[in-house]
């Protein structure tokens, strides 16, 4: 079928048997894995594609995929995969209906080596590809692959670097100490020419030659060798939880093989986000879930008192829930990562499809504080077409159910909504979400606006972000253009009005007078502000780039936008410092402050706050009523 294919036409008579013996055509369906990510490099097999369509997915760190590439007919599977060497993970997955020859790997890898024409033109044409790729690898590895992450979470090791202190390897131990004393420094780098490093030397090797009587001998006899270091242009992370453990060591930086710097616990003094990096960084290596928990922001006391400062601080309220749900991000996708490897311990294996697990809500707008519960869902590739579709059911309805329970022992409590993945209504083929979307935007009524302003704001974390993407698109054009469902938003959202009075004294309910800054604040803002954008196409789903949208496009004034960005960082802050109190105190997390115990400032601070929102809740209201349909 392929002799004369280019560059098959390269080989001699003998090496086309020799590469075609033992060859199968497989037959694979739409979304049908032809390589998988779990399969060991040495079990690869390698594949002719006949016809059809395939796409290259590079799976990241942070549990995204990127598509690399795809494949046509004519085209070789499995040589990238297989000269990464276990480097990268890779899956290929057909996109139509698929036909290959699988080819007997050892006596093709055995005519490569002796027919140097033909490897020639199969290595050139995925060099280019494989250079760019290891370029990813190099520097994006602990990238969290999301441009919309603010640059507190990208920092790199020469943001925080010192300039070195050098000392000639000749040089006595004496003058090693005397520079060590003058610099006020942990370590020198060990150098002939103050660029190429040959060791380090610090005071324990100082006091090894104290403890000898050995001043005077050359640095070169007790410098260390072996020595931890890392480059300028690796990300902070494992840096930072090194030099947590040793603290009194210096780790140096390179630039290629110069070094460039060097970094102490000295350089992270003043960087607040030293705990997060250090957090991120310890559940990123976690293998059980009760590691994650003790790790996760409602069981991690040094990271609330980390909140606690950055409260203290002035930081915005809006950026530290943007902050606490990007380490919620972080939790999910190491349990989804636990849950997947558990499936396979237990005889399931790995998925057989690609899936996104997305996240709605609180967590979706990354607006989430500590008191929060579980929205979630999955979005499967369409395989009911093939054979073992009941097999796969199953696969998807064990894998969301461990993710779920791993999530409530990690501190997020299962919706009581039922709004998670374990649920067939949440847990679906792209197909029949975008089959179900059409439908539930035309049948809509006001007992299921709740769920659907949950959907709303859904964000791809883990997975095949592209059908997350795609269903997004949808839902944007449909909601654009529907009417009726804007005015059953607007309806939804004037459910709980405001609770503050013309004059501007608050209304507190019960005796405590106390106040639902959720349902009787924020809410109003982040429903306000996602009618306004659900009317004008805006995808984003975080409140505050909504904002920023609408005042780009002219359908907000500034000064607006910026009234309610304050307004809601107030309302969130208050909220985070309740919380905060509510679990040093080990008492159940609320949404509710007690007004009477505020100070002047701060009811001054929350009346403001509160009118803003009514001031919105009043501007969809006099819509409503001008435009009534429903």
């Amino acid at each position: 079928m392929f002799k004369n294919q280019y560059p098959f036409d390269l080989l001699t008579d003998n090496e086309f048997i020799k590469i075609t013996e033992g060859a199968v055509i497989r037959e694979l369906k739409a979304n049908e894995f032809i390589i998988h990510e779990e399969d060991n490099e040495e079990t690869v097999e390698l594949h002719f594609l006949i016809s059809g369509l395939a796409k290259n997915i590079l799976h990241r760190a942070n549990g995204k995929q990127v598509s690399i590439r795809f494949y046509y007919p004519g085209d070789l599977i499995g040589m990238m995969i297989m000269l990464t060497s276990g480097e990268m993970r890779f899956s290929v997955q057909a996109l139509e209906n698929t036909k290959t020859i699988c080819l007997n790997k050892a006596n093709f890898m055995e005519v490569m080596t002796n027919n140097t024409n033909f490897s020639k033109v199969v290595l050139d044409g995925i060099s280019n590809l494989m250079k760019s790729l290891y370029q990813e690898v190099k520097y994006k590895s602990s990238d969290t692959g999301d441009q919309n992450e603010k640059e507190l979470y990208r920092k790199r090791v020469d943001t925080f670097m010192e300039l070195p202190v050098f000392i000639q390897p000749s040089k006595s131990i004496e003058d090693a100490a005397k520079l060590l004393q003058h610099k006020k420094m942990e370590g020198l780098i060990v150098s002939e020419d103050q660029s190429k490093m040959v060791g380090m030397i610090g005071y324990s090797e100082i006091l090894n030659a104290v403890m000898k009587n050995d001043l005077k001998s050359s640095v070169s006899n007790y410098m260390q060798e072996d020595i931890y270091s890392v480059a300028d242009q690796d990300f902070i992370y494992e840096a930072l939880s090194y030099l947590k453990h040793h603290p009194t060591v210096i780790i140096p930086v390179f630039h290629k093989s110069n070094v460039v710097g060097f970094l102490r616990q000295s350089s992270f003094f003043n960087i607040k986000d030293s705990v997060y990096f250090d957090t991120s960084y310890r559940i990123s290596k976690s293998k059980t879930v009760n590691e994650l928990k003790s790790l996760s922001p409602t069981y991690n006391k040094e990271f609330q008192q980390f909140i606690k400062q950055l409260i203290d601080e002035g930081t915005f309220g809006y950026e530290i829930c943007e902050l606490i749900s990007s380490l919620n991000d972080r939790i999910h996708k190491q349990v989804i990562r636990i849950a997947e490897e558990e499936m396979v311990r237990e005889g399931y294996g790995p998925p057989q499809i690609n899936y996104c697990f997305i996240v709605m809500g609180s967590e979706g707008r990354k607006e989430q504080g500590f008191s929060t519960d579980q929205d979630n869902g999955l979005i499967l590739s369409d395989y009911k077409h093939f054979k073992d579709a009941t097999k796969i059911d199953l696969y998807f309805e064990k894998l969301s159910e461990k993710i779920n329970f791993m999530l409530e022992e990690c501190g997020f409590p299962l919706c009581t909504g039922g709004i998670m993945a374990k649920e067939n209504k949440w847990r679906k083929p792209y197909s029949q979400w975008s089959a179900d979307l059409k439908e539930w935007i035309v049948k809509i009524d006001a007992e299921e606006i709740r769920d659907f302003t949950i959907f709303t704001d859904f964000r791809p974390i883990y997975g095949d972000f592209s059908l997350a993407y795609s269903l997004r698109d949808e839902l944007t054009n449909k909601i654009k253009n529907s009417l009726n469902l804007h005015q059953l938003l607007m309806k939804d959202t004037l459910r709980f009005r405001v609770p503050i009075q013309p004059f501007g004294r608050i209304i507190g309910s019960g005796k405590k007078r106390s106040l639902n800054l959720k349902k009787s604040a924020i809410m109003q803002i982040v429903n306000a502000v996602r009618i306004y954008s659900a009317k004008n196409g805006i995808e984003d789903a975080n409140t505050i780039n909504r904002l920023d949208q609408l005042a780009n496009d002219e359908r907000f004034h500034p000064r607006d936008a910026e009234n309610a960005k304050m307004a809601l960082h107030r309302l969130l802050t208050f909220r985070l410092s309740q919380n905060l109190i509510q679990l040093e105190n080990q008492e159940p997390l609320t949404n509710e402050i007690i007004i009477q115990k505020l100070s002047k400032e701060e009811k001054r601070k929350l009346k403001e706050a509160l009118s803003i929102a009514r001031r919105l809740q009043q501007v969809i209201e006099l819509s409503y009523n001008r435009n009534r349909v429903v």
